[in-house]
């Protein structure tokens, strides 16, 4: 399959991805440089705030996903593995994602101290709706087996895996005592 749309297209979407991903991973390096001056998690969780880190997110996802379809199986990786692995990865991590949004609620997902949940899937992971969204982009890039796709996915995993570090002294902040002894017992990933 490959190239169904013009290459000026696929370059735009790019370039939205990849900035999109390059704005969020510069918001996380300096809220973990600067943790006075952080900018997420939020110091108020106000909606433009949410809104902003939710349009990014949904920009570095879709840029995948379409640049995905656009180059579908560019790459040529056998359908067996496409379908048998990715999708798998897809499905349980969307699985965990909402049950995790559905654990801690929007609020909490969208960046306000709303208590500390430890129990659920919080048990074996600190972050496991981060866990799970790598899970799903890995996924899309094993069935999509896009080139043009790759660089987005690339960036947005490395957002997903320097959002909970930029995460832990806001954590250690809101919740004391509770977070470290959490933190000494549950892995960050898994």
């Amino acid at each position: 399959m490959g190239t169904t749309m013009p290459i000026d297209l696929k370059l735009i979407i790019l370039a939205v991805g990849l900035l999109a991903g390059s704005y969020m991973l510069a918001i996380l390096t300096w809220s973990i440089i600067r943790p006075d001056k952080r900018l997420w998690p939020p110091k108020e969780a106000t909606d433009v705030v949410k809104l902003r880190v939710w349009a990014i997110t949904i920009l570095i996802f879709t840029a995948a996903f379409v640049l995905g379809v656009m180059d579908w199986n560019r790459l040529e990786w056998p359908s067996l593995a496409r379908w048998g692995i990715g999708l798998p990865l897809i499905v349980v991590g969307n699985l965990v994602v909402w049950r995790g949004v559905h654990l801690i609620g929007m609020a909490a997902t969208s960046g306000e101290a709303t208590g500390l949940k430890t129990d659920g899937l919080y048990k074996w992971s600190r972050n496991p709706q981060y866990v799970a969204d790598i899970a799903i982009l890995i996924g899309w890039g094993i069935l999509s087996a896009s080139f043009w796709g790759l660089p987005v996915l690339v960036i947005g995993i490395a957002v997903l895996m320097v959002a909970p570090v930029a995460e832990e002294l806001w954590l250690e902040e809101n919740y004391g005592e509770s977070y470290r002894v959490y933190r000494s017992q549950v892995r960050r990933y898994l």
